[in-house]
């Protein structure tokens, strides 16, 4: 499981007035497609995961979620300030402060406070920020475009069922599948069936909870509570995310054993349509038992719920690319390229029964890196389909002179990533 750190959010956003710093996640890649499950406490087990992802490298911090309340929340539609977050109202808070009135709101958090772990969170609260982020950090109300669109459809939800809502394929951003969680976790990677640690911290031995802000960590160190005494206790009572340098996981994540529990996807338990389905938690928390960092233990809560140890990380994720069928120069079995051309290259993205053509972005697909001049909908093969004819200025193809393959790249209008790839012959030949 190679350990690769990635900052995969960039570093500002030009927004309506000026340019607004962005939400910077940073996230470690998880690798190793395809591992075995953990199936040492039951079957099917948990931890398989058939793709590579990226996961937060440490939970989403109170600084990160006050940047999101401040481009979202100026009217609290669903209710993603918690008022229990303030510590004047609860002290075990993370001390998000609101201020002004409703269509005016503003948040803040104190330095002291900026780069420990949001709590107070519920499932759907972890879900609007993950749509925020799959819509590019945009600023409004919290509508389509913002918090209710994107990794899932949420259009106003915000009760105790909702087994429903499910991750849709085009998200870049989501709340950590339950399997995702654990194999970032305890995976001990470095090949598809290389085992299960119990702990998060690489080890079978459960971790000490000694220490504090500033402490040196010598490894296998987590913030939760151990007999009668909090590892950090009144104001903070969590650490600074990657707080114990020295206790990573296997693919180097932080804290999963400690500071927030993590909501993930999981419909753990489910009554009737109407009634409720719980999402799952895992990990350890600043107020809960070793016990809850193992492997083996898994728990849940109504979606709806918040508690004072409830938080999150997130999931980067590459959404499946859709193979398409493309044909250059149709008509032509050569398909010549001259790159001395000043003349254009037409392109056709051909309608199948399983693909309309119709349902790409045509300004998004770039052809040998080139992006479209022109396009039309039009019967290029005869078969009864309309298929999308584009056409590409030949002098901005990025295609050398032994090429022999040529691809188109886009997305469909819903934004799933589109390609396909058809012979060439670059004329005249290479020397």
């Amino acid at each position: 499981m190679k350990k690769v750190f990635a900052v995969t959010a960039a570093a500002a956003l030009l927004c309506l007035g000026g340019i607004a710093e962005a939400v910077v996640m940073e996230t470690v890649t998880v690798g190793d497609p395809g591992n075995v499950a953990d199936t040492r406490n039951g079957t099917p087990g948990y931890g398989s995961v058939g793709y590579t992802y990226n996961i937060g490298k440490y939970e989403v911090t109170a600084a990160q979620y006050t940047d999101f309340l401040n481009k979202v929340a100026k009217t609290d539609i669903y209710g993603l300030y918690n008022i229990y977050m303030d510590t004047v109202n609860d002290h075990y808070g993370c001390n998000i402060k609101r201020s002004g009135v409703s269509g005016k709101y503003s948040y803040s958090v104190a330095p002291d406070r900026a780069n420990r772990p949001v709590n107070l969170i519920s499932f759907w609260d972890a879900c609007r920020f993950a749509n925020w982020l799959n819509n590019g950090q945009p600023t409004g109300f919290q509508d389509a475009s913002t918090t209710e669109r994107g990794a899932y459809t949420l259009d106003g939800y915000n009760g105790d069922d909702g087994h429903y809502i499910q991750r849709n394929t085009v998200a870049k951003w989501a709340v950590t599948s339950e399997d995702e969680w654990h194999k970032a976790a305890y995976y001990k990677g470095g090949g598809t069936n290389t085992g299960y640690w119990d702990y998060p911290t690489q080890s079978d031995t459960a971790p000490s909870n000694v220490g504090a802000d500033g402490y040196t960590d010598p490894g296998n160190h987590a913030n939760y509570y151990k007999n009668d005494s909090f590892t950090i206790g009144y104001p903070y009572y969590r650490t600074n995310v990657g707080e114990f340098e020295n206790s990573a996981s296997p693919c180097g994540t932080f804290d999963q054993d400690g500071n927030v529990e993590e909501w993930n996807e999981a419909l753990v338990s489910e009554g009737s349509t109407t009634d409720y389905a719980f999402r799952g938690l895992r990990g350890g928390s600043y107020n809960g038992l070793d016990y809850y960092a193992k492997a083996s233990v898994r728990y849940h809560s109504y979606p709806s719920g918040w508690g004072e140890g409830f938080g999150f990380r997130i999931v980067a994720l590459s959404p499946p690319v859709i193979p398409i069928i493309i044909d250059i120069r149709p008509g032509s079995d050569q398909n010549n390229i001259n790159l001395r051309s000043r003349g254009v290259v037409p392109v056709a993205v051909l309608t199948t029964d399983e693909f309309d053509a119709s349902s790409i972005d045509p300004a998004s697909c770039r052809f040998a890196g080139a992006a479209p001049l022109r396009w039309a909908m039009q019967d290029v093969n005869r078969d009864g389909h309309q298929d999308l004819i584009l056409h590409f200025d030949t002098q901005h193809l990025n295609l050398s002179a032994d090429a022999v393959t040529a691809t188109l790249t886009g997305e469909t209008r819903d934004g799933q990533a589109v390609e396909g790839t058809d012979n060439v012959r670059i004329v005249p030949p290479a020397r």
